[in-house]
């Protein structure tokens, strides 16, 4: 089992910046990849970045450019640094963490909104 706290959501002004934080514990090194996914209201629950194992990144084409994935393995713990932030990211962040032989979809966060104002 591996449990995923996350933290940094809030609102926030168009233009502004937030970071995003999700920590790692239990059985970690079932883990090869770590990312964020978010879902609005109606909307279906959509990847925002990816993080692998050897440090590959994948980054959803409506972020890219504003948002950047990080990790620290020490720590457990993979960042979302969101900036130029618009309205239509207003949505629920989920921290996701899979590899081998996890369950279904991975483990999932508790979630975290994120409301950016106009």
């Amino acid at each position: 089992q591996v449990q995923l706290v996350e933290s940094g959501g809030g609102l926030v002004q168009a233009g502004g910046s937030l970071r995003l934080s999700c920590a790692a514990s239990g059985s970690t090194l079932s883990i090869n990849a770590m990312g964020w996914f978010r879902q609005a209201p109606g909307n279906q629950r959509d990847m925002v970045a990816v993080i692998f194992s050897g440090g590959t990144t994948s980054t959803s084409g409506s972020v890219k450019g504003r948002f950047t994935i990080s990790r620290d393995n020490a720590k457990n713990t993979v960042y979302l640094q969101m900036n130029s932030l618009k309205p239509e990211d207003t949505a629920v962040y989920y921290c996701n963490a899979r590899g081998p032989g996890t369950p279904g979809t991975g483990y999932w966060g508790q979630g975290t909104q994120v409301t950016v104002s106009s």
